[in-house]
């Protein structure tokens, strides 16, 4: 059976993060979405604007779903799907690590927790999967907003603060997401819970569009080192696993 075609993986993910944005993109903000050069994305957008599955406001303006494609009904990946290809990995990165995993997906501008694995010890846990969490103020959130064509919506609606450390400035956040999309993982460090740390790093589907992101998260002497950066071994091992993420969902 012949393999897939990448160039159609990656139109299908333009035309899915026009359909989830609230508003028409910019060729930059596609191109920063989906990880890709600009001028690949203004390749394929000169073309789907030829076939109308893709309308310009104006020449060097903005993007957004053409009338071909207006009753585009497949939306963003099915959160079960996401689950289902996450937990083969999740389960070993927990025994590997030593901490709890989490995997999660953007909705309404905060981080659902699909998955959870417990940290494989007998303390005392409880089972997030279901709850909420403030994606500024997350290593798990900040890995999708990275790549998140609607950060100013989430900023809109204000940074609170959960701790001393939280970033509660736009711009402040703005510069944390440039520098995850320059080093691909995120990381948390008493943000959220005064004591705790955490790494994530993003889990992409057909394309290249990020759909999800898988992380671990601890008390800070364990995830982070003595100079206070998380542990390179412990940022391999979580890359190492969303990637694998990664490939399921592109290869099914």
């Amino acid at each position: 059976m012949p393999g897939s075609v990448q160039s159609i993986e990656r139109a299908a993910a333009i035309l899915r993060l026009l359909a989830e944005a609230p508003g028409p993109l910019r060729m930059s903000e596609i191109a920063e979405a989906l990880g890709l050069a600009k001028p690949t994305i203004h390749g394929l957008l000169r073309t789907l604007c030829r076939v109308g599955f893709v309308d310009q406001d104006q020449p060097g303006g903005r993007y957004r779903l053409g009338a071909a494609l207006l009753d585009l009904g497949d939306g963003p990946l099915d959160l079960n799907e996401l689950r289902s290809h996450a937990i083969n990995w999740a389960d070993p990165l927990a025994a590997r690590t030593g901490e709890a995993v989490r995997i999660g997906a953007l909705q309404s501008g905060a981080v659902v927790i699909v998955h959870h694995v417990f940290r494989p010890d007998d303390t005392a846990q409880r089972l997030d999967v279901g709850s909420s969490l403030p994606a500024h103020a997350t290593a798990l959130g900040k890995a999708l907003l990275a790549y998140a064509p609607n950060v100013a919506v989430v900023v809109a609606k204000g940074l609170p603060p959960f701790s001393h450390r939280t970033m509660t400035s736009p711009s402040a956040l703005r510069a944390a997401l440039q520098e995850v999309r320059e080093r691909g993982w995120a990381s948390e460090i008493e943000e959220m819970t005064v004591g705790q740390a955490g790494v994530a790093v993003p889990i992409r589907g057909p394309g290249g569009l990020v759909v999800g992101a898988m992380g671990v998260s601890g008390a800070i002497d364990r995830i982070c080192d003595p100079a206070g950066h998380p542990r390179s071994a412990l940022v391999t091992r979580v890359r190492e696993a969303a990637r694998a993420v990664s490939r399921d969902l592109s290869n099914d």
